[in-house]
């Protein structure tokens, strides 16, 4: 089942989608919005089954769906939280800077908590007031929503909790990191608003291509038209996301609308860093790794951060080719 939020109100209009991203059909008599839908899952998800076999039946025609009309599946969350299982990037950013990762990193994720008033709708420009010093960044990463998950959830009973699955471009001002990390506090203006593909779907959705908490298919960047990364999301992940969630419950319930991120996607090669896809790896996920390597590599970085008039595209495909969450497609704009 593939779901959707057109842009309405604060927190949208949820539709049915189809397979191919090609109809819709209002869901509202079954919830008004997103959140209301996994507020209540266990009566909704089977009344909104239901509308998405008729539609893919044809049963019902349903209208055009058009990606652009669509916000984020959920405009605003309870509550976001991003990890970085991808342990290969923490790895990278630490030796590009000298720096020993400590032992714990393997077996203990990391995870922030970062601002979800206001997610970016999937084709809304990244508005700045500046690049200078900022390090404009995307980050391609997986994530997924949860209904209620009880405080000390098992990682096993975790994946239960895990209900719909999209891709996120989580934008990242590099520039500013270092002296917020400094302060011991934590990324806050070093983390502006998300923004994740139109469609969300169901782990039964993806077939085999979700186990284990994990998504096993490449996420594919096209940065100003380029191929950028294809790296594949179930290679190096250390924590799957059932661990992800249980990390997050540890110490408290995690109420239905949690989104959790993996953290950008990264992909080792032969053992060591990745390779652009120009030159035969699978590229990146996100500007700051390239950069990482290159400063490993030669000393120092070559390649820029984010412009003004920059374009990034995230999008996954199914087996055949198919889109499976739509695209996220932005541009860096200057604040007016």
């Amino acid at each position: 089942m593939k779901l959707a939020s057109l842009k309405s109100g604060r927190d949208g209009q949820l539709v049915v989608v189809n397979s191919s991203l090609t109809k819709m059909i209002s869901a509202t008599d079954v919830a008004p919005t997103m959140q209301a839908a996994i507020d209540n899952w266990s009566d909704a998800e089977p009344k909104l089954q239901a509308l998405f076999s008729k539609l893919e039946s044809g049963e019902v025609a349903g209208e055009d769906f058009n990606q652009a009309d669509c916000h984020s599946p959920l405009p605003r969350a309870y509550q976001w939280a991003d990890g970085s299982a991808y342990v290969n990037h923490v790895e990278l950013v630490r030796k590009a800077r000298n720096a020993e990762m400590p032992a714990s990193f393997w077996t203990d994720p990391l995870m922030y908590q970062g601002g979800s008033d206001s997610f970016l709708a999937p084709q809304s420009p990244i508005v700045m007031p500046t690049t200078e010093g900022f390090g404009v960044d995307f980050e391609a990463e997986v994530a997924i929503i949860t209904d209620d998950v009880p405080m000390g959830v098992s990682a096993e009973d975790a994946l239960n909790h895990i209900k719909l699955i999209m891709i996120v471009n989580d934008v990242s001002l590099r520039g500013l990191i270092p002296n917020e990390l400094g302060k011991g506090f934590g990324f806050f203006q070093s983390k502006p608003s998300s923004a994740f593909a139109p469609v969300c779907v169901t782990p039964k959705q993806l077939g085999d291509a979700w186990s284990d908490g994990k998504l096993s298919l490449p996420l594919v960047s096209t940065l100003n038209n380029e191929m950028f990364g294809k790296p594949e999301a179930g290679v190096d992940m250390t924590f799957n996301f059932g661990q992800l969630v249980a990390h997050a419950a540890r110490t408290r319930p995690l109420c239905a609308g949690t989104v959790i991120g993996s953290g950008t996607v990264s992909n080792k090669l032969d053992g060591g860093p990745g390779k652009p896809v120009a030159e035969g790896g699978v590229g990146y996920s996100c500007l700051a790794e390239i950069r990482m390597i290159e400063t490993i590599n030669h000393g120092a970085p070559k390649t820029a951060f984010m412009q003004f008039g920059d374009n990034i595209k995230i999008e996954m495909f199914d087996k055949s080719g198919e889109s499976i969450f739509g695209q996220i497609n932005q541009d860096l704009v200057k604040q007016s």
